[in-house]
């Protein structure tokens, strides 16, 4: 029976409260993540949302709760959680392919298998003739992706994604979310994700949880079957239940508004 609930959830959040001194950030959270899904996080801006996933990465520490990946705690610097923050923190002077090593190399860890499953992941996901461009001459789009390759070249169990199209104009905030989507997809990858944006949160997510105003707890973990076959992000938003899943979610978000 462990094993099996070991596979179907990597992730358990249990009962995790955290503050800044005296106001109160999040109160009394808890959520599994399923092994290879995308479970998105969506509330309010400011609610705690980015506290959250610094929680879960082991960046700081829960005042009460525990926080287990594969059973085990989450540390400061855990190898196991990749994070793709919502500036993509490219370094201008490095080429994207010096970018894309940037993490390997930090660990050390710049090993003839590792190398090799960069080439084949920039080349699967139209990077490979950019490789020696600077990241200026690239779109905010491709920025993107070459960030979250830089994430997936170490391999990570779990991904973060805190909010990555942000700061990208609508259009190529569709097309990149969807291009990242499949990425996700077909790397197999656990992952959750943050937003405010709640058709981008059902569009990219097996399971929305919404979380409250500050403190922010739990109102809800919405599990989202839109009877698809080949389900991308851009063609989620076509789906018959998707304004079904919309209204549900704006309902609860604005409960108490």
């Amino acid at each position: 029976m462990e094993n099996k609930q070991k596979s179907d959830y990597m992730m358990r959040v249990k009962n995790v409260s955290f503050s800044y001194g005296k106001n109160k950030i999040l109160k009394d959270i808890s959520l599994e993540v399923q092994t290879g899904k995308i479970t998105t996080i969506l509330g309010a801006n400011g609610c705690g949302k980015s506290t959250l996933l610094n929680l879960i990465c082991g960046l700081i520490q829960p005042e009460q709760g525990q926080i287990l990946l594969d059973g085990i705690p989450v540390t400061s610097g855990d190898r196991r959680i990749g994070y793709m923050l919502q500036k993509d923190h490219l370094l201008e002077w490095r080429t994207i392919y010096k970018n894309v090593l940037l993490g390997l190399e930090i660990r050390g860890e710049l090993t003839t298998e590792k190398l090799s499953y960069v080439d084949q992941i920039l080349s699967d996901y139209g990077l490979d003739k950019f490789r020696l461009a600077r990241p200026s001459q690239l779109s905010g789009g491709m920025r993107q992706r070459a960030a979250l390759i830089r994430t997936l070249a170490l391999k990570p169990e779990l991904l973060l994604l805190d909010e990555p199209f942000s700061a990208l104009d609508y259009q190529t905030r569709l097309n990149v979310s969807d291009d990242i989507g499949k990425i996700l997809k077909q790397e197999k990858k656990t992952a959750i994700l943050v937003t405010h944006d709640i058709s981008e949160a059902i569009s990219m997510a097996d399971r929305v949880l919404i979380l409250s105003k500050r403190p922010a707890t739990v109102i809800k973990i919405v599990p989202i079957d839109l009877d698809m076959k080949d389900r991308t992000p851009l063609s989620s938003r076509n789906a018959p239940a998707f304004k079904s899943y919309f209204n549900l979610i704006w309902k609860e978000l604005n409960h108490d508004a």
